[in-house]
Formats: C-alpha cells, sequence, structure tokens
C-alpha cells in the first residue's frame, strides 16, 4: 500500500476552493533561552556571593593590612565594601555567561539582547541626562527623606571617587544584564510587555529602600526602571537600557561633586536630587 492510500487531513476551504489559514496565536514579545528559574538562582547567587566576598575581604583586610582594627571598623571603610562587592560581581557575571552559553548552548551577548549600536551612543546617553527631571520634578511634590545614611559614609573624597567610578561602570552594568538582560525578557513571555515593564522596575526600585527607608525615593527609582525598561522594549537591546543608565548616574554624580566641591564637603548636599544622586553607589554595599 502506497503512502496515497491514506486519507489526507482536510482543510477548510473558502467557496472558490482555496484554504483558508488557521488563526494561530501571537508569538511572545520576547522569547529568551532561559527560564523564570535561572533567573531566580542569578538572584539568590549574587546574595550569596555578595555576603561571602564582603566578608572574606574584611577578614583578609583584618590579617594582612589591618590586624589592630576590628572587624566592625573596617566594615565601615567603603573601599572594602567595594572590593568585596566587585568580586561578588565578576563571580555572577561569569556564572551568567557559563549558564548561557554552556547549558543553552547560545551567545550569551545575543541570548540577553546586547545589540550594541555604536551610532546612537550619544543619543542614549541625552536620554539618561534627560530622565534626571524625574528627582528634580520628585523633589518638589513628594516628601523625600531629609537625612541619608550618605553623610558618615565620603569622610575621604578618595572613597567617594571609587564608588562613583563603580557606579557609572560595573554597577550599572550589571544591573542591566540583570534586571533587562535576564528579569525582562521571561517576565514579558509570561505576562506580555505592559506588565513586565512595571514587574521589572519594581523590584529595581525596592532594593534600593534600606538605603532610604523613604517610600518616596523608592518611587523615583522606580519610574526611572521603567524609563529603562522601556528602552530596552523600543531599542530590543541592553547595551541602549546600559547606555542610558549610565547618562542618568553621571548627570546625578557630575551634580553631587559640584555641590559638594568634590566630594569634599557632604553637609552641603542637602537638596534633592543631590541626596539621591548616590542610591546606586550604595546599592549593596554593608553600611
Amino acid at each position: 500500500m502506497t503512502s496515497d492510500s491514506f486519507p489526507s487531513t482536510p482543510y477548510a476551504t473558502d467557496p472558490a476552493g482555496a484554504p483558508i489559514s488557521t488563526p494561530t496565536s501571537p508569538p511572545p514579545p520576547e522569547n529568551p533561552a532561559f527560564s523564570g528559574w535561572d533567573v531566580l538562582l542569578i538572584a539568590l547567587l549574587t546574595l550569596l556571593t555578595l555576603v561571602v566576598a564582603e566578608s572574606l575581604t574584611l577578614v583578609v583586610a583584618k590579617v594582612l593590612v589591618y590586624p589592630r582594627v576590628s572587624l566592625l571598623d573596617l566594615a565601615q571603610k567603603p573601599a572594602l565594601g567595594l572590593l568585596g562587592e566587585v568580586v561578588s560581581y565578576v563571580v555572577v557575571a561569569i556564572y551568567m555567561v557559563m549558564l548561557v552559553e554552556g547549558k543553552y548552548h547560545v551567545r550569551f551577548l545575543s541570548a540577553i539582547g546586547w545589540n550594541w549600536r555604536s551610532g546612537a551612543t550619544l543619543k542614549l546617553l541625552g536620554l539618561g541626562v534627560l530622565t534626571v527631571a524625574l528627582d528634580i520634578v520628585a523633589s518638589r511634590v513628594l516628601p523625600m527623606p531629609k537625612t541619608t545614611p550618605f553623610d558618615q559614609l565620603f569622610e575621604r573624597p578618595q572613597d567617594a571617587y571609587l564608588l562613583v567610578a563603580f557606579a557609572l561602570t560595573l554597577g550599572p552594568l550589571m544591573e542591566e544584564l540583570f534586571f533587562r538582560g535576564f528579569l525582562y525578557p521571561v517576565l514579558a513571555r509570561r505576562t506580555g510587555v505592559a506588565f513586565a515593564v512595571v514587574l521589572t522596575a519594581l523590584p529595581f526600585g525596592l532594593i534600593h529602600y534600606p538605603q532610604y527607608k523613604s517610600w518616596a525615593a523608592v518611587l523615583v527609582i522606580v519610574l526611572v526602571g521603567v524609563v529603562l525598561t522601556l528602552v530596552r522594549v523600543v531599542t530590543k537591546s541592553v547595551a541602549a537600557s546600559f547606555l542610558v543608565h549610565v547618562g542618568y548616574n553621571t548627570t546625578l554624580m557630575a551634580i553631587t561633586a559640584a555641590a559638594t566641591d568634590g566630594f569634599r564637603h557632604m553637609d552641603k548636599a542637602v537638596a534633592v536630587p543631590i541626596r539621591l544622586s548616590l542610591a546606586h553607589l550604595l546599592l549593596h554595599l554593608p553600611f
């Protein structure tokens, strides 16, 4: 018996005999290789490595450099906290690459939607500068905190400059990789773009709450997170949201440096967005 003997699958046809296509569900706006469980594991790994790396940094510093200083006092040194955070982020970044390329056999930059467009660099940095308007408007309509932990952390300008360098490089890079590179696409696949934008921006703002104990300040950072995620949606590029993030941070750091004489007089940081401008500096530092 030949294959022609089997009955063929019937197809719907119009009165003229032409086949009618069957409606299908639209594809999801994002379809990453990785899963939500992978994103959760990255988040947990980040928390774990931060604790371990910063603790080990303090212990090593005490043994090798500051034998007469207590661990509690060493924990107040921004440079040591920053070093521990850098070590943690490097470990997490390596894990991200190994996860995507080792488990799913997909190129990392392609999987997270990096898509660098050098021609738009200045425009994206400029958008980050304009995003500072959210802080300025918030300072006029929201009850912003009068005091923050910032004043006591910058007794030495050198520490401030180290933290600023971090806030303009590795800090925003890792935040964008996690929130816009990993978290947003898995949420968009499950909930659609609109909900994913909000659900990505919320935790981005909430992780800053310990720095301010102010929901008004968190709201501003959530709004910034919405802008960054929308940039990711429109451009389909994490590199684009990273550049906007860098432009935003750079503007706020420049405002703070100018207002405080190069971080030498933090008592002058009495205005918003000047106090808000150091949010990303202190995101995970143990102070």
